[in-house]
C-alpha cells in the first residue's frame, strides 16, 4: 500500500517540474509529465506502450464502450498503440491534475526480456486488454521517484536513467500485469499479433482494410485475427480503422484548413455523404459544424498522461 507521505512527495516533485499547464517533456526521453488546472472535456487521442501515474487529481479514458477511471494509487498500464477519448475529471488552480508519462521502449524491453528469467512472472490470468487499471507497488512508485529526481542532476542521467528504467521493468514484469506485458512483447503471443496488425492499420489507414492480407501478415486466421483483435482494443479492425481516418480528418481540416470533402479523400474515403455521414456519428456534428465550433486546445491533440 502506497504511504501518503510517498504521494505528497511524489505531487511536489511533479508541481515543482511542471508549473503550467500542458504536456511537458524532460530530457530523459522515455519521461514526461501532465498538468491541468481544470477539467477537460472527453477528447480523441492516441496512446502508445505506456504507463501512467495520477499523483493528484483524476483522469477518465474511454476504450470502445469502456471507461477507466483513475487517480492516486492508480497504475494505467497501455500495451499497444490505440485510439481512445479521454479527459480530466478532477481539478482545480489550487489542487491541479499532475501526472506522471513512462514510455516503454519495446526495443529496451525486448532486449532486457533476452535475459529476464521468466519463472519469476505471476501466473495469474489476466485480460488481453490493451489497456488497464489496477493498484501500483509501492516499489515502483519509488523507481519512478528516483527516475524524476534525476532532472536534479542531469550529469547523473545518461549513467543512472536506463538502469531505473531496467529496474522498472522488472517491477512491471513481477508485477500483476507481468503476463500483459508479455502477452505484448513476445512475438509469438496474440496479444503482440495484434500490436502489429494494429501498427499496419495506423500507418496504412487510407487504403482499403482487407481482412485476409492483414491476418496473413501477422501469421493468424480471419476469424482468430478479429477475435483477438476485438479483446484486446474493445474494437473491431473497421472500428479501429474507421476511428484512425475520422481522428486524422479532424486534423487536418483544423490544422492544415483542408476543407471536408479533400480531407475525407485524403484519409480514404471515396464518398463524401459517407464520410459527412461517419464523422457526423462520430463527432457529434457535421464536419463543417464541428471546425466551426470546436475550440482547439492542446488536450485532444496530446496523448493521455
Amino acid at each position: 500500500m502506497i504511504h501518503q507521505e510517498q504521494w505528497q512527495q511524489l505531487v511536489a516533485i511533479i508541481a515543482r517540474h511542471v508549473p503550467q499547464d500542458g504536456r511537458h517533456y524532460c530530457p530523459i526521453d522515455f519521461l514526461s509529465f501532465g498538468r491541468s488546472s481544470q477539467p477537460t472535456s472527453l477528447a480523441h487521442v492516441a496512446t502508445w506502450a505506456s504507463f501512467a501515474l495520477i499523483a493528484q487529481g483524476q483522469k477518465a479514458l474511454r476504450m470502445g464502450d469502456e471507461v477507466m477511471h483513475y487517480g492516486p494509487g492508480d497504475l494505467l498500464l497501455v500495451t499497444l498503440d490505440m485510439p481512445v477519448q479521454s479527459c480530466v475529471v478532477m481539478a482545480t488552480p489550487e489542487k491541479p491534475n499532475l501526472g506522471v508519462g513512462i514510455t516503454i521502449n519495446e526495443t529496451r524491453l525486448m532486449r532486457y526480456l533476452e535475459h529476464f528469467p521468466h519463472h519469476q512472472l505471476g501466473s495469474t490470468a489476466v485480460s488481453e486488454r490493451g489497456i488497464a487499471v489496477h493498484k501500483v507497488a509501492p516499489p515502483l512508485v519509488d523507481a519512478v521517484m528516483r527516475l524524476v529526481e534525476l532532472l536534479d542532476h542531469p550529469q547523473d542521467i545518461a549513467a543512472l536513467a536506463p538502469l531505473i528504467e531496467q529496474e522498472i521493468f522488472y517491477r512491471l514484469l513481477t508485477g500483476p500485469e507481468g503476463p500483459r506485458i508479455l502477452n505484448m512483447a513476445l512475438t509469438e503471443r496474440p496479444g503482440n499479433k495484434v500490436a502489429r496488425a494494429a501498427r499496419w492499420l495506423r500507418e496504412n489507414f487510407h487504403q482499403p482494410l482487407k481482412m485476409d492480407f492483414l491476418a496473413s501478415s501477422v501469421g493468424m486466421s480471419i476469424s482468430s485475427l478479429h477475435h483477438h483483435f476485438k479483446a484486446v482494443t474493445a474494437m473491431t479492425p473497421m472500428q479501429y480503422q474507421k476511428q484512425l481516418r475520422l481522428n486524422e480528418a479532424r486534423r487536418l481540416m483544423l490544422i492544415e484548413k483542408l476543407d471536408a470533402g479533400t480531407a475525407g479523400y485524403r484519409v480514404g474515403y471515396q464518398s463524401a455523404s459517407q464520410f459527412s455521414r461517419e464523422y457526423s456519428r462520430f463527432h457529434g456534428q457535421s464536419p463543417a459544424r464541428d471546425v466551426r465550433t470546436l475550440a482547439v486546445g492542446p488536450e485532444w491533440l496530446n496523448p493521455p498522461q
